[in-house]
């Protein structure tokens, strides 16, 4: 049996809750900034190590989003215990003392019928249909030394959800439910507890949602215009890129790419904590050389020391009204492994006030992807129109 030679730090309401129980399927729900995925990533990685011939799977409903999320936390959790590991890149397995974590999406289900686990988790769980989940209970089934689970992590958005008026709000037997907010981990940054707790003056449903960790009904959601698909292998006709400073915050960068009349848009960074030396880093990693990059007018020292990087960074036109007026005339293609761009913009919704009357405003929380994607396309339609006075953009097509 392997021992945990670093101990790192757990949640205490997750670390005791998760180790006591016995039911089948654990749900695991709640706010923004609980760390719901931190301690299950940590229980996962802590059943590795302690239960012998233990076989774990880790699922999202797509690879992209997988490697960029729960991938990631368990790798980063094994080596922050200083747990030595083999992991088999190209069939993304883990394995330890002959335990093992199999990491699978679920955009081929075909993946995992043939399959038997012991523990599988579920992170975003609201993205997979009940017959997804149905297939994936199914595959507990292998013999081992404790019951098997099947655990389900999610911010809970939707109300009418199948998880939701199925698991959560059902008593059943073999269902445990876990509530969670920010206010039971303890390890959140200052200043992110802060934008949680000042939603309550800018909308209820969403301090519902991503303060209280309630479901919610989203209601008035701003962009209706788009849908999930890969870009074509081609080169595009035309490609820019939006940029979004922030430090707590994410900064965040999109790229845009025009093939025939469709407009792709993919994420490409979305990090908190990062410099600008550490941004110009990522730039020139990710930014095809020569592309235009559309960056956030308020920091101008930033865009200046870009620009002296040798990129083509100008200031984006911030019009909130009339930028979001724009888009909303475009359909836009989101690559799937944006995983964070399509979290921001299916919940992406405008202000009501406390009497229920909608605002011309958008809530500004989850945005910044959104901000970058707006920054791109609204200032490079106006640099082409040619166009006059703020806020007009005369001449654009609408794709």
């Amino acid at each position: 049996m392997q021992t945990i030679e670093k101990q790192v730090a757990r949640i205490p309401k997750f670390g005791r809750w998760l180790d006591s129980r016995t039911e089948r399927i654990l749900v695991v729900y709640g706010g923004a900034g609980s760390g719901k995925s931190f301690a299950v990533a940590q229980h996962v990685c802590h059943l590795l190590l302690t239960v012998p011939d233990i076989r774990i799977a880790v699922i999202r409903k797509t690879l992209p989003a997988l490697r960029i999320t729960a991938y990631r936390l368990i790798l980063d959790t094994l080596r922050a215990w200083g747990v030595p590991f083999a992991l088999n890149k190209s069939e993304l397995l883990i394995t330890v003392n002959g335990s093992e974590i199999l990491f699978k999406s679920l955009d081929d289900p075909e993946k995992i019928k043939s399959a038997e686990f012991n523990l599988v988790w579920v992170e975003e769980a609201t993205d997979i249909e009940r017959e997804d989940f149905l297939q994936l209970n199914l595959r507990l089934r292998r013999a081992g030394a404790r019951p098997n689970q099947i655990i389900l992590t999610f911010n809970p958005i939707d109300a009418y959800h199948w998880i939701v008026t199925d698991l959560v709000q059902q008593e059943r037997p073999d269902v445990a439910v876990l509530h969670s907010t920010y206010k039971d981990n303890p390890y959140l940054d200052a200043e992110y507890t802060r934008q949680l707790e000042d939603l309550v003056n800018q909308d209820e449903n969403y301090y519902r949602i991503y303060a209280l960790g309630e479901p919610g009904v989203l209601r008035n959601i701003i962009y209706s215009n788009w849908t999930v698909a890969p870009a074509p292998a081609q080169k595009p006709k035309d490609r820019y890129y939006g940029l979004d400073f922030g430090h707590t915050n994410p900064s965040a960068l999109v790229e845009v790419c025009l093939h025939g009349e469709a407009v792709h848009v993919s994420e490409r960074l979305y990090q908190t904590h990062l410099t600008n030396a550490d941004i110009i880093g990522r730039l020139k990693e990710l930014v095809v050389p020569g592309s235009l990059i559309y960056a956030d007018a308020a920091e101008p020292a930033r865009i200046e020391e870009i620009k002296r990087a040798g990129f083509r960074c100008l200031p984006a036109d911030k019009s909130v009204k009339d930028g979001i007026d724009y888009v909303k005339r475009i359909r836009l293609h989101i690559d799937p492994a944006s995983t964070n761009l399509i979290s921001e913009i299916r919940a992406y919704k405008y202000r009501e006030d406390r009497g229920g009357r909608v605002l011309e405003e958008p809530v500004k929380f989850n945005d910044h992807l959104l901000d970058a994607a707006r920054y791109a396309l609204y200032t490079h339609a106006k640099r082409g129109s040619g166009a006059g006075r703020f806020g007009v953009v005369s001449g654009v097509r609408s794709w």
